[in-house]
């Protein structure tokens, strides 16, 4: 079968549906996501970053990547330019992510002048390949010779991975086989020189992987399947490929890999590919593996926002509760690849755990990695910071921008799953959706003002089913969560909460429920091994974790590193429409220290006493900072006991 028919055998069916990951058919998999084009969001939070990821940022993307020579490497490599290559060896990989944004958002908002851009861009790549299939204009003309002599390094495979996880998203979005196409051709390409019984290979950069199965999904080719099975088994084996590099995840065999280690979005981006084998094969030792690795993340190297990636040297995981927050890698990719890892394992497991982590990520680790107007991105996220931190508007290695950009364009799809127990609820926040479900369709609706307050209505109605049950995801922080449905109220078990609550539904009979999720405000601490974190406490309210600024203090009252949070400090919180285009800030009173001394150290004193001053506090989402007036900014607030002293208390002593 030639590229050009298999990509034209699926075409009938990718045109209404264009889910993030198709899981319709995956033997493996519990649940299956909807299409981002069921889901109409009408909430204040997503919609307008959506809005502006569409018309800001997608644009902006393309005109930079113009501007930067990556479009032009491929005119060179098609013949039409006599440029020199431009940029770094993986620039093309950048050109593909922004692709897959944009047709995500042709999608779900219809533009003839994006389509006509992207369909401008996609005949640049297509007259760039080479007869056999290759294509990565770096090897080009006079590198040629080197192709896939360095797979350790030089992200040939990697580049392939990204055009192809494009060239799904268009076919899925427009009907159109002009990417696909090229996508088949490419990689029946790196199946011939891959494939079972050649050449044992994998890329240095893991991607490839998780794009060949989503490529198997929309074109039902097995080939594109054993090539994915091969390249997460290539790692690990004897001789190995990168001479069992941890940095490069080929120290073990994946199914006996217990730990998270070496550069973290290449490990995240390989369980996501492990995660898709194993929703098509029946890997129970893969299986085994993924949760092992997840138990790793979540319980000794991830941080508080979500974020993974704790070491500048390697872009790599460090060692168990190694997470300093000044130095803190965080890199906006590795919580877009933890994000992408969970909604795998959930819509594999279907546990509530792994939407839990998915919702926090979102808002604490991705977020922040683009401004409040979307022009600036943050490579490194750290939780604390003197000031010096800023975001920017393209970078030399420019790998994260468009990655945050893919992701906002398909975020609708990561609202709701169907399963033959029904229908799964995992996000909340304002929308519409139309759901096809066996032989009709589900109805749905959320109102709430998400994630800013905790009380969410959902009406339901189901068309042409007789019944079935809506799946309620109650948060694992949610704390006396209260379901009313259809006026009768329920109280939910402390034990229920981090499950799905099911509610069910008849046809004729369309049910309204109200999920109350009371957000007060939380004090978080570390495990007691998380040394830079020794004896501070971090603000989470709802799903948010939150900051303070020094943009919300006077410099001659408080600098934020010498703040204190009592441990009976009264916390309120407030919306304010005036502040970072509107944000629900924690308020309360702190205490100040002033400097000691002069000196860098002094002799501890242990009968001297320090005054300690009150200072208003106001703390921001995470997410928001540094979109004002540059200053230091911190997460974690060191605590004192209750019973402190204050100039105010000496006065009154007298």
């Amino acid at each position: 079968m030639s590229a050009q028919d298999k990509a034209s055998a699926s075409v009938s069916s990718s045109v209404v549906d264009c889910p993030v990951i198709d899981l319709r058919h995956s033997p493996f998999a519990s649940l299956t996501p909807v299409s981002i084009t069921n889901v109409k969001l009408e909430d204040n939070f997503w919609r307008p970053r959506i809005d502006l990821n569409r018309t800001v940022t997608i644009p902006s993307q393309l005109q930079h990547c113009k501007d930067t020579g990556r479009i032009e490497n491929f005119l060179r490599a098609a013949g039409r330019s006599d440029a020199a290559f431009q940029g770094i060896f993986f620039n093309d990989s950048d050109v593909y992510k922004w692709a897959e944004a944009a047709a995500f958002s042709l999608a779900t908002h219809p533009d003839p002048a994006l389509d006509a851009e992207l369909d401008a861009v996609i005949e640049i790549i297509g007259a760039a390949q080479q007869p056999d299939g290759y294509l990565n204009t770096y090897f080009m003309f006079e590198r040629e010779s080197e192709r896939y002599t360095n797979l350790k390094d030089m992200h040939e495979i990697y580049c392939a991975g990204h055009l192809i996880q494009a060239a799904v998203a268009h076919h899925r979005a427009t009907g159109k086989t002009t990417f696909l196409n090229i996508a088949c051709r490419l990689a029946d390409h790196l199946y011939l020189l891959f494939g079972p019984g050649q050449r044992v290979g994998a890329c240095g950069h893991e991607e490839a992987e998780m794009a060949l199965v989503e490529l198997y999904r929309e074109t039902r080719v097995r080939d594109y399947l054993e090539l994915a099975n091969c390249m997460v088994d290539a790692r690990g084996g004897t001789p190995p490929m990168f001479g069992n590099s941890a940095y490069h995840q080929d120290h073990l065999p994946f199914i006996k890999q217990t730990e998270l280690v070496g550069h973290a979005v290449r490990h995240l981006y390989y369980v996501c590919g492990a995660t898709d084998v194993a929703s098509e094969l029946p890997l129970k030792e893969c299986r085994a593996a993924l949760d092992s690795l997840w138990s790793d993340l979540t319980l000794r190297k991830m941080y508080v926002t979500g974020g993974a990636g704790s070491r500048y040297e390697g872009e790599a995981f460090g060692a168990a509760y190694e997470l300093p927050n000044d130095r803190a890698y965080t890199e906006t990719c590795a919580a877009i690849a933890s994000v992408m890892w969970n909604w795998r394992l959930l819509n594999m497991t279907g546990e509530s755990r792994y939407a839990d982590l998915m919702e926090h990520t979102l808002y604490n680790a991705v977020l922040p990695g683009v401004s409040l107007d979307a022009t600036r991105y943050y490579y490194q996220n750290p939780l604390s910071d003197g000031g010096s931190h800023r975001r920017k508007e393209w970078f030399g290695c420019a790998c994260c921008p468009p990655n945050v950009a893919r992701l906002l364009a398909s975020l609708t799809g990561y609202f709701y799953s169907t399963a033959s127990s029904g229908l799964y609820v995992h996000l909340y926040g304002a929308n519409s959706a139309r759901i096809a479900y066996g032989s009709g369709h589900i109805d749905i609706q959320q109102k709430t003002e998400y994630p800013w307050n905790g009380e969410i209505v959902i009406e339901a109605a189901l068309t042409g089913i007789a019944k079935t049950e809506i799946h309620l995801r109650i948060p694992d922080w949610a704390i006396e969560p209260v379901i009313t449905i259809d006026g009768e109220t329920i109280l939910i078990d402390e034990n229920s909460c981090g499950s799905y609550f099911a509610v069910p539904i008849t046809d004729g009979k369309p049910v309204e429920i109200t999920l109350a999720l009371p957000m007060p405000v939380e004090c978080i601490v570390s495990h007691t091994r998380v040394v830079s974190n020794s004896g501070k406490i971090a603000l989470k309210r709802g799903p948010l974790i939150y900051c303070v600024e020094q943009a919300d203090f006077a410099t001659e009252t408080a600098d934020i590193r010498d703040l204190f949070l009592p441990d009976d400090a009264d916390l309120e919180t407030e919306f304010r429409d005036d502040l970072l285009g509107g944000l629900c800030v924690i308020t309360g009173e702190a205490l100040a220290s002033p400097p000691t001394s002069v000196a860098l150290y002094s002799r501890y004193q242990p009968d001297e006493m320090v005054f300690l001053s009150p200072v208003p506090l106001t703390a921001i989402p995470y997410y928001a900072w540094a979109n004002r007036e540059a200053g230091p900014m911190q997460v974690w607030i060191p605590t004192l006991p209750a019973l402190v002293y204050s100039e105010e208390d000496e006065d009154d002593e007298e």
